[in-house]
């Protein structure tokens, strides 16, 4: 799950991590009424920033400075409703429905910081860059020796000679306040670490980590925070879970998460409903290597009810990509007198108008052939993965021609 900026950043202060002075905005006059607070403090200049789930809202236009309160107006005018295309939010874009006012802090040095899960290694992986800012995955590309890479063992936890080697790295110990500068950031560095790990983070991103101000004055600022959580550990963690933001996520993926079903929005034009992570991915596999793109990855489980595969079946024809759909159901636990009987009441209520081809084997496979043969759907069966995908591409050929 993602949060946006401004609520990473509460969480971490939260956590007794220090932020810039900041308030979150979701009118034009929220952000004026900001900007006056931030001016109360003897704040003068402001940042105003795009509030999305996605990278590169500098590029995009989302991130602008404002001077006076005049040009805050102005500024928060262009950018709250505006529709911001990034990078990462695809042509299509993303609108901008809230934004975080924050007071500017000129940066000195951006650095690149971030913990992510490191499922080869087993552990919480650290991936740090002297140079941070927009272009860290260009840097990555075309540079990766300007990266640090530090695996941190989960039984010792970060220590400090991780913080002296990213200290080093990063080129802080040149400071003319290094000795300050390393108790503050060892302290900061593991504060992040603590965090990323008592709340089940899959990844914590500072981009960028700044050096502000100069000499004794030199201070790290958290110009930007990401935060991204595992799904499967917010039961632990219901605080996070008023944090998330439906309007960020695709309408498809919202709806499947009502009924636990494990749904991925994809590009291609051919729906898959499987049961099974493996045998789905598989399916997917298959759909390619015959020519398809596949419009989504769903699992709905070994324990799928009606309700469940009529809700699945609803959620793949609301995408008007789809051409033709692909149930490819090996039932073990699953029964496929359940998926034949979800099929048929789905179909029922949607007006099925594309081509279905239908694979069933397993617990129950008899009883759920007879439902389908009877209940007058015009359906195409299968009788292996191969036949199916191919059944399905070129019924979805047919269909587009």
């Amino acid at each position: 799950m993602k949060v946006h900026e401004h609520q990473a950043k509460q969480l971490l202060n939260g956590h007794g991590i220090e932020i810039p002075n900041g308030y979150v905005a979701f009118t034009e006059e929220e952000a004026l009424e900001a900007g006056k607070k931030l001016q109360a403090k003897g704040i003068e200049n402001f940042v105003v920033k795009a509030q999305i789930h996605a990278g590169g809202r500098g590029k995009g236009g989302g991130v602008k400075l404002a001077r006076s309160l005049d040009e805050l107006k102005t500024t928060v005018s262009q950018i709250l409703g505006m529709t911001l295309v990034t990078h990462q939010t695809g042509p299509e874009g993303q609108l901008v429905r809230r934004l975080w006012i924050e007071e500017a802090n000129p940066p000195r040095q951006e650095s690149y910081f971030s913990l992510i899960m490191d499922r080869t290694n087993r552990c919480v992986s650290l991936l740090a860059a002297a140079e941070g800012g927009m272009d860290i995955e260009e840097m990555a590309e075309k540079s990766p020796e300007k990266l640090l890479s530090m695996t941190i063992d989960p039984l010792a936890g970060w220590q400090p000679y991780h913080s002296r080697r990213l200290f080093d790295f990063l080129g802080y110990s040149k400071e003319t306040a290094a000795k300050r500068l390393f108790k503050e950031s060892s302290k900061l560095f593991s504060q992040l670490y603590d965090f990323f790990v008592q709340k089940d983070c899959s990844m914590l991103e500072l981009n960028p980590l700044c050096l502000c101000g100069e000499g004794e004055a030199t201070k790290l600022i958290l110009l930007d925070a990401k935060l991204n959580f595992d799904e499967n550990a917010l039961p632990r963690h219901p605080e996070l879970l008023e944090l998330r933001d439906l309007d960020e996520e695709d309408p498809k993926e919202v709806e499947a998460s009502k009924y636990d079903l494990n749904f991925i929005s994809l590009d291609g034009n051919i729906g898959c409903m499987v049961n099974g992570a493996g045998l789905a991915m598989a399916t997917m596999d298959n759909i390619k290597a015959y020519g398809g793109e596949p419009a989504n990855f769903l699992d709905v489980g070994g324990g799928a009810t009606v309700e469940k595969v009529c809700a699945a079946f609803k959620i793949i024809l609301s995408d008007s990509k789809v051409k033709a759909i692909f149930v490819n159901i090996f039932g073990g636990i699953m029964k496929c007198d359940v998926i034949a009987n979800g099929i048929v009441t789905a179909a029922k209520e949607v007006s099925l108008a594309v081509p279905l081809v239908v694979r069933l084997e397993g617990t129950n496979v008899k009883a759920g052939r007879e439902i389908l043969q009877k209940s007058g759907l015009d359906l195409i069966t299968a009788d292996s993965l191969n036949d199916g995908s191919q059944k399905v591409v070129a019924a979805m050929q047919g269909a587009k021609s």
